[in-house]
């Protein structure tokens, strides 16, 4: 045993090195971090409030980041931290699990495979549960493997609370139970094993199903996801073949003894493949699809290729320690330009932090502010330093008074009546704006259209901003101005008001 957990030190050592690589991001920070920034910062009875209406998914590991700033303070590191160690304990655990599969050379190679894969970098540098939920299946997978081998009824206990842990941070995390449940039918146990596994499973389901029913009833935070786009269907099956190919080629000779533990493969494969395609298939009806959604399936993804690499020394009659080691440097420096663009500011959808340093440099004292669509308020929430001295002008009850995570805005004919106190406007949008879709967003676009000049605007990581100023020089017969009759840019006026802000 001690060997075995020195053998994991290395995966788990360089999975934690890549984490903190970096891990500011070039001071940036994306939409969903700002959420988990701003909800951490909420008292707990505050963030029970806004559970109560909205992303109750989250709500454990909110709890979690609040613990977590409270006792190390609020920063970026602190943010990404609880992530990079979850990420390095799941590389030991996918290290240990090879080992208990195979043998200590396959477990290195998976563990080591594990650090490098890029969806792995990539979400152990992210403010947000997926790097968890990894670490909690991981765990899960070796509980069930020991357990099948020396069942107890410590060890199902053991294995239902890691399972239930990881529900509790995201509860498409018990697409899990479909490969363990083949796994253990290929494993063909006995039927007491058999029954105290599906024991174990229905206490973890059962445990997370008040969450599944209060998320099912806060659907409509995930009315977003579009169906399943090519690229995203290619970018899946891409990964299904390279599995494949790294199964077929790790096989095992012969079937696993009845009552043995399970085969590498017979538990890696469906672990790899059947979480994504269930929630594939489950997106027939209602888009739910998101990769980080079963980031986890890349657990078996590591074991397959740690399993081939081992094949392969075999095969080549190679020093496993050499080999291995030579292939995760070349996997290295072939990802690197990869590895480099996740640790980029450029590198998510957007970027709150800029956002908010471009409002404050175009800003004047006075300005109002609007949101489109309301939830880019976000920006403010993290940096209010950023808006200083600004109005929002269609904010009607803030984020803690309502409970909510941006705020809830007045009707569209009050914004459209406190758009019309201000002389100058900024916009904070996306750079790829879709074409908008509520009311009170179409009443703030068609007030700005009818009686403001667009003066400027910029484009930067994945958002928009957008200073108008009020053109108050009517043409002839006292119909609307047009853009070219308007008062210029570059001539402010005076007169103001108060914003609804209530």
């Amino acid at each position: 045993m001690p060997r075995t957990l020195t053998a994991a030190a290395g995966p788990a050592a360089l999975t934690l090195l890549l984490g903190l690589w970096g891990t500011e991001r070039e001071d940036s920070m994306w939409r969903d971090e700002a959420a988990t920034w701003q909800v951490a910062h909420r008292t707990v009875p505050e963030i029970w409030q806004m559970l109560d209406q909205v992303d109750v998914v989250h709500g454990l590991y909110y709890l979690f980041m609040h613990g977590v700033f409270g006792v190390f303070g609020d920063s970026l590191l602190a943010l990404r931290l609880p992530s990079v160690l979850a990420m390095a304990g799941a590389a030991a655990l996918v290290t240990l699990l090879g080992t208990e599969l195979a043998d200590r050379c396959t477990g290195v190679a998976a563990g080591l495979a594990f650090s490098l894969i890029p969806a792995i970098q990539q979400y152990a540098q992210e403010g947000r549960p997926y790097a968890l939920v990894a670490a909690c299946v991981a765990l899960a997978c070796l509980l069930l493997v020991r357990a099948v081998r020396r069942p107890g009824a410590g060890r199902w206990a053991a294995y239902a609370a890691a399972v239930l842990a990881g529900a509790l941070l995201n509860w498409f995390s018990l697409l899990v139970l479909f490969a363990h449940a083949a796994a253990v039918a290929l494993t063909r146990p006995s039927g007491r094993t058999a029954l105290s596994w599906a024991a174990a499973s229905l206490a973890a389901v059962l445990g997370a199903l008040p969450l599944i029913a209060a998320s099912r009833a806060q659907s409509g935070q995930v009315s977003w996801i579009h169906p399943v786009g090519g690229s995203t269907l290619l970018g899946l099956l891409l990964t299904l073949f390279g599995g494949a190919l790294c199964a077929w080629f790790a096989r095992p000779r012969g079937a696993a003894p009845l009552g043995d533990r399970p085969s590498l493969v017979a538990l890696a494969l469906p672990l790899l493949a059947l979480p994504p395609l269930l929630l594939l298939a489950a997106s027939l009806v209602q888009p739910v699809y998101l990769a980080r959604y079963v980031l986890f399936s890349h657990l078996g993804l590591a074991l397959l290729i740690g399993a081939a690499l081992r094949v392969l020394t075999y095969r080549l009659r190679a020093a496993p320690r050499r080999l291995v080691a030579g292939v995760a440097v070349l996997a290295f420096l072939g990802l690197l330009p990869v590895q480099l663009s996740l640790r980029h500011a450029t590198s998510r959808v957007d970027d709150v932090l800029s956002t908010a340093e471009r409002v404050a440099a175009v800003r004047e004292p006075g300005d109002g502010v609007l949101y489109v669509p309301s939830a880019r308020r976000d920006t403010a929430l993290v940096s209010p330093g950023g808006f200083a001295g600004s109005r929002d002008l269609a904010l009607a009850r803030s984020p803690l008074e309502s409970g909510t995570l941006n705020g809830v805005e007045g009707s569209p004919g009050e914004i459209a009546d406190a758009i019309r106190t201000a002389q100058r406007v900024v916009v904070v949008s996306d750079r790829s704006a879709p074409a908008v879709s509520t009311r009170r967003d179409r009443a703030k676009q068609r007030v700005l259209r009818e009686e403001f000049v667009r003066c400027s605007e910029t484009e930067d990581r994945g958002r928009r901003v957008t200073v108008y100023r009020r053109g108050d020089v009517a043409p002839a017969g006292g119909g609307p101005s047009s853009p070219e009759q308007r008062t210029p840019c570059a001539a402010p006026s005076a007169r103001s008001s108060p914003a609804l802000h209530r």
